[in-house]
């Protein structure tokens, strides 16, 4: 031994791992349709969506989905987005629409709700002529008439659209609490809220009493409604209701499992989506639309 120290050996730098490009997560179209649901229901984004290159075909593409919730769910966001006349000219003649509705009307394992709403909206886009048919007169245009009941049969005196004005409607959990209400009802088909004015506009089934849809919110325990008619001068008078528990309602036990609403941006003011062209959220949701859209083509 020499008693000198052993030399230094310099080891090689361990080599890094190679960086691994790891796709994107597919977002769950469950979620996605959801979110252009509860962007179609605030009536300042319904053109900017209708006009938007990727949603459309994608709530489309929704429209055929082997999922029976997804599908409900985009029917929600076409019939929010027919409420504005302006976009139903665009909507009956995007590729797949009239199709994708008479299908799901046609296929014996939609459920009763879900073949109703899809039957209202193409009876609402089957009225808009479309850009180079001229409105008809006479025979042609009873003849038109003709085909449109062919397919949709007695559907327009299968449902019935009741306004409900609702005392304790003032925020959105009150909303939540009064959807959740409504969605358990069997034979309610699709509803808006108009938050300003406290009001609901339930489309439902012939069958179903006004009545049963009051007596279901005023068991929130927090808000009571009213039905609004016209008398014959024209004028808007409220009808009141039994109290709650009089009337007994026919519940859906089957219900999808929509997102919570913790989930959903509307849920904080800071991240309005008043409209969809100027807020990042609605954009953004716009832009996850058309992404889950290019990525997945098959599901």
């Amino acid at each position: 031994m020499s008693g000198e120290p052993d030399p230094l050996v310099a080891w090689p730098d361990p080599v890094p791992d190679p960086l691994v490009a790891r796709p994107d997560p597919v977002p769950d179209p469950l979620a996605v349709v959801t979110q252009l649901r509860d962007l179609a229901a605030d009536p300042m984004n319904r053109r900017a969506i209708v006009q938007d290159h990727g949603c459309l075909p994608g709530l489309i593409l929704f429209l055929d989905h082997p999922d029976p919730q997804v599908v409900y769910c985009a029917l929600l966001a076409v019939r929010y987005l027919a409420e504005c006349r302006a976009n139903r000219e665009k909507l009956k003649t995007e590729l797949g629409m009239m199709l994708s509705l008479q299908n799901i009307v046609q296929k014996s394992t939609t459920p009763g709700e879900t073949k109703l709403l899809a039957s209202e909206i193409y009876q609402l886009l089957q009225a808009v002529p479309g850009a180079d048919e001229p409105q008809a007169v006479g025979p042609a245009r009873g003849g038109a008439r003709r085909k449109a009941q062919f397919f949709l049969g007695s559907s327009n005196k299968r449902a019935k659209t009741v306004i409900l004005q609702i005392h304790g409607l003032d925020d959105p959990g009150r909303r939540s609490l009064c959807e959740e209400a409504l969605l358990k009802i069997r034979g309610v088909i699709s509803f808006t809220f108009q938050m300003a004015v406290k009001r609901c506009v339930v489309r439902i089934r012939s069958d179903l009493k006004a009545e049963a849809l009051a007596s279901a919110i005023a068991a929130t325990e927090v808000m009571t409604a009213q039905q609004v008619v016209k008398d014959e001068n024209g004028d808007e008078v409220l009808v009141h209701f039994p109290e709650a528990g009089s009337v007994s309602v026919e519940q859906n036990l089957d219900l999808p499992e929509y997102l919570p609403e913790e989930e959903s941006p509307s849920q904080d003011p800071d991240k309005a989506i008043s409209r969809v062209g100027s807020g990042q959220d609605g954009s953004s949701w716009l832009g996850t639309a058309a992404n889950f859209l290019s990525r997945s083509f098959y599901w």
